[in-house]
């Protein structure tokens, strides 16, 4: 049976997460690239020795895990290090992706990448979802949740397509400026869709 891919995605703090475990709820199979991203940089992971090799042994937490707050803050504010990680950590996170999908038991399967459009990564899927609401309700959900400073916060919403290159890219459009529960709603119904638009069985 041919996999059905529904790529999921949109900026920080548009509400990935909770479209994401909407899908989740409906027996959808879910593949997070942050959930990739960070079993790539596990513990005695290939990822994780090299990026201590770069940064040293202070860019772990007492347990020895990666410090990501540290390591956001370090790669955002120098060029070179955002590219070196980049060009480490896309390959790991592309193939374990791959391999994920390629696993999933439901009939679709949401591949949720917040960068899915800036690392064109539309090829891999069937449709794209994009999770949407202002830059502005964007950058006070993503500082209440993150607790990053609002410099941090903007220079990764400026690294991100913009809000309309990211809507040129979408097949289906989630609004999030409402409540959890209407964001479910436009879920289910999107769920319905796919069942029918794939011929599958819910």
């Amino acid at each position: 049976m041919t996999k059905h891919v529904i790529g999921l995605t949109g900026g920080i703090g548009s509400g990935k997460s909770a479209a994401t475990e909407a899908f989740k709820s409906l027996g959808i199979s879910i593949v997070d690239a942050d959930e990739v991203a960070r079993d790539v940089v596990a513990v005695g992971s290939e990822g994780l020795r090299h990026i201590v090799a770069r940064f040293g042994r202070g860019i772990l937490l007492e347990d020895g895990q990666l410090n990501r707050p540290a390591l956001r803050e370090r790669v955002f504010s120098h060029e070179g290090d955002k590219h070196w990680l980049n060009q480490l950590l896309h390959p790991l996170i592309r193939a374990k992706m791959l391999a994920d999908i390629g696993a999933a038991p439901s009939a679709y399967c949401i591949l949720s990448v917040p960068l899915l459009i800036e690392n064109n990564m539309e090829n891999l899927c069937d449709r794209v979802i994009v999770v949407d609401c202002p830059e502005s309700l964007q950058l006070s959900r993503a500082l209440q949740r993150d607790g990053s400073s609002r410099e941090t916060i903007e220079s990764i919403m400026a690294s991100q397509a913009s809000r309309n290159e990211r809507l040129e890219k979408a097949d289906d459009v989630i609004n999030n400026t409402g409540s959890l529960d209407e964001l479910h709603e436009q879920v289910a119904l999107l769920h319905e869709q796919y069942v029918k638009h794939f011929n599958l069985s819910a």
